[in-house]
Parts: structure tokens; sequence; C-alpha cells
């Protein structure tokens, strides 16, 4: 199976970029999908630690996901295992893609382009059924919706500081 990719450059030195991908009170200004208002952001920053996050949608309701970091390389590579979460930390299926994969395998890479940083998004079913490997097949387009928003605010968090 093919990986999901995104990828967006950053006028921003890859120092500055990193700080906005692992420390709490910044990745609260941007993180998630244009739209959700994050309102818990807990960061664990190490192999085996997890950030834990709750977002209010834009009808109101709550979502809670969280990241199990794998692998930290300063200020070069993230690796973690992502899950939709209730506030507890616990893992929850997709509120409303239940056949979506419960783990989702992701290397996020920050590299000096110029001046810039450009940051790569790859996501891959993690200990998936074929039945939730089709359904990450058939989302390509929601998450190229959901992760292109997501970068457009992190673009914007990074203008403004």
């Amino acid at each position: 199976m093919k990986p999901f990719e995104i990828s967006r450059v950053y006028d921003a030195p890859r120092e500055r970029v990193w700080q906005a991908w692992t420390e709490p009170e910044r990745l609260k200004q941007w993180w998630g999908p244009k739209g959700f208002k994050v309102h818990t952001c807990k960061v664990d920053l190490r192999p085996g630690g997890t950030f834990l996050y709750g977002m209010k949608a834009p009808d109101g309701s709550d979502m809670w996901g969280k990241f199990v970091y794998r692998e930290i390389k300063a200020p070069e590579k993230l690796v973690f295992v992502v899950s939709f979460s209730d506030p507890q930390g616990g893992v929850t299926r997709h509120p409303s893609s239940p056949g979506w994969p419960e783990y989702i395998m992701s290397t996020v890479t920050f590299s000096e382009v110029s001046g810039k940083t450009k940051v790569m998004v790859r996501w891959t079913p993690h200990d998936a059924t074929d039945a939730e490997r089709r359904t990450f097949e058939e989302g390509r387009a929601s998450m190229n919706q959901g992760w292109g928003g997501t970068l457009d605010q992190l673009e914007a968090y990074l203008g403004k500081h």
C-alpha cells in the first residue's frame, strides 16, 4: 500500500518549525483541521511518551486524539502512532468513520531548503485489517483536506510568531 504523503515548505527556520510541533503552548495554537480549536494539549516528548489533545469541532462537539512517540530526532524527524482517543487517552474509533484504521504510523520530517523548512508528513495504516486499509485508501481526499487545513494553520501560526 502506498503511504499518504503531504508536504509544505515554510518560510521559517527548522528549529522554529520543530518547536511548533513539539511544544504544547505552540501546538495548541495551530494543531488540527481548519475550524477546530484545541482546548487540551499535553505533550510528553520522549519515545513511549504521548501527545494527548482535545479539540472543539465547528459543530461544538469534542474530538480527542493522541500520538505515541516512537522516534524523536530533533530537529529532523518525529515518528509516532496516531489514534483517536477518549479524554483519558484510551484508544477509540474514528467518530464518523468506524472502519478507519485504529492506528496510523506517522513520520514527519523537517528539512532545510534554502533557509526555509520543508515538512513532509507520511501516513500508513498500522496493525490494520484489510478492511481498514481499504477505508484508508478511500480516505485520501479527506486526508488531503484535513492535513491541508492543518498545515495552513501552521503556516498562519509561523507567520504571526
